[in-house]
């Protein structure tokens, strides 16, 4: 245990240093794309339109008054306490209970508990400085200090709340609420890269890594894609290039990511391939059968992502409206396209087909679906289901016979192929003439319109590239880190006696 503390403790104080590392550039672009992901909360309440100026006689006699606060919509703030419930429910129990019927029966406790505690360490982590770096203003990086432990956010004896935005001018919702939404995102991330680990990374490790990973690689790849300074800051077009510059990289070069593409999955799925290299194949691996101990499990944990992925996709709207019914309906369709394209392929391919391929299908379907979903109509939906499937069932057998590594759970087949698939997939079917809502090309006006799909692809592959060497980069590092402070493994026979009782003391079923 002090070895672990003194872990956590070097952990945080790197996590101090790490903004006086990110790059302090600035780049002038084009209006920032619309719904391509999340708001980012503003450290000061919208303005909403100005109210009518007084005559000179009136304002010379009395002191301008200041234009009323927005209030917050209670259908909205009612939908996004739904949905961060809902994404909740994605981790703990979903996930877990996805995970651990997955492996063997001796490690079913351990893959809980990792997810448990995760989800835990993550939320701490997010209020502590997560939220601050990710959603205040800094550079195309990083944010800054500013939300530090959710300051600024509450006067709670006065009743005050800061606000945050969304997506419509004079629209917004208390930014603790949002905060309390992304940290439910910056949790799950991190419990899905626990698959290509499970079975023999040691608990400390687990942590530590967690802890350094969210803070180097989730934190700057959520400010680069979704943090921008709010609709209501475009109030001339004057100002429409200095707001730019202060927006992050990927949001400045006009990628879309509605809820998480590049951020969750592409991030995640690429850290869990590193970390499945670098942590080495499990004993046994290619020898001996490692198979799920419990469909049952996986199928219900399955049905639970499902249900709660709407809170994810159609959360990421921030209102209760149209985007919202949009991302809802996409989640519905795609997940039941990839379900059937998955099945089908398998049966044809393998001669029967099985459950764990239908659940992860659902799951395919459910990531690639996830940049796509409000910038998208529901042609685009069909396509990025059906082909999710297909994809991602060639990523869990082909694809990973080619890379030689034992990514127990496939999270780089199912998670960063998804992604990948999902986030190109959004450039072309975001175009009106396939259906697509386009996106807003002048914030100041509010209006939208469409480029063309060869630049809309092109911006989308670069939003990628960047993620997956950002993502692979820092994995390695954090695991080079961890490796030389707790060890990455635990020993050989503790992981034939299974992680259940050799890490925790306990089993999942007594018999």
């Amino acid at each position: 245990m002090k070895t672990l503390f003194a872990s956590v403790a070097i952990a945080l104080m790197v996590t101090v240093g790490s903004v006086g590392l990110a790059s302090a550039q600035d780049k002038k672009a084009e209006p920032p794309t619309p719904s391509a992901a999340a708001a980012a909360a503003t450290s000061a309440a919208p303005t909403p339109a100005a109210a009518a100026a007084p005559t000179p006689a009136a304002a010379a006699a009395v002191p301008a008054a200041a234009p009323p606060a927005p209030v917050p919509n209670k259908g909205d703030v009612s939908w996004m306490l739904v949905s961060t419930a809902l994404v909740l429910l994605m981790s703990v129990p979903a996930l877990a209970l996805f995970y651990g019927g997955l492996v063997r029966s001796k490690n079913m406790l351990s893959v809980l508990m990792q997810v448990f505690v995760t989800f835990s360490l993550i939320t701490v982590l997010w209020v502590v400085y997560g939220y601050s770096l990710a959603f205040t203003e800094g550079n195309a990086f990083i944010g800054g200090f500013d939300r530090l432990f959710f300051k600024g956010i509450a006067d709670v004896p006065k009743g005050e709340f800061a606000m945050a935005a969304t997506f419509s001018k004079g629209v917004v919702i208390p930014e603790m609420l949002f905060a309390a939404f992304q940290c439910t995102f910056a949790a799950i991330t991190c419990c899905l890269i626990l698959g290509s680990v499970a079975e023999r990374m040691k608990f400390s490790a687990v942590l530590l890594f967690v802890a350094l990973w969210f803070t180097f690689s989730y934190a700057p790849i959520a400010h680069m894609v979704w943090f921008w300074m709010g609709p209501d800051a475009y109030t001339d077009p004057k100002l429409v290039d200095g707001l730019n510059a202060k927006a992050g990289l990927l949001w400045q070069w006009g990628a879309l990511d509605f809820a998480g593409g590049t951020v969750v999955h592409i991030n995640a799925g690429v850290a869990g391939l590193v970390a499945a290299y670098m942590l080495g194949k499990r004993v046994g691996y290619g020898k001996e059968a490692l198979t799920p101990h419990s469909l049952t499990m996986t199928m219900i944990g399955a049905s639970m992502l499902w249900f709660g992925w709407f809170g994810f996709n159609a959360g990421s709207a921030l209102e209760a409206g149209n985007s919202a019914v949009l991302a809802f309906m996409n989640t519905f369709l795609a997940t039941a396209c990839a379900v059937l394209s998955w099945t089908f392929a398998e049966w044809l391919l393998k001669g029967k087909p099985s459950m764990l391929g239908a659940a992860s299908g659902a799951v395919a379907g459910l990531v690639a679906i996830t940049p796509a979903a409000g910038n998208v109509g529901i042609p685009g939906a069909f396509v990025i289901g059906t082909l999710a499937g297909l994809v991602c069932l060639w990523g869990v057998t082909g694809l990973k016979r080619l890379l030689k590594a034992d990514d127990s759970l496939d999270v780089f087949g199912v998670h960063a192929v998804g992604g990948i698939l999902g986030a190109l997939l959004t450039g072309v079917f975001v175009s009106p003439d396939l259906g697509g809502p386009g996106f807003v090309t002048d914030w100041v006006k509010a209006s939208t319109g469409f480029t063309s799909i060869g630049e809309q692809v092109l911006i989308q592959a670069k939003a990628v590239g960047l993620a997956v060497v950002w993502s692979g980069v820092v994995t390695a590092v954090v695991l080079f880190i961890v490796k030389m402070v707790v060890g990455l493994r635990v020993s050989e026979d503790d992981e034939r006696e299974g992680l259940d009782i050799a890490s925790h003391g306990e089993t999942a079923y007594n018999k």
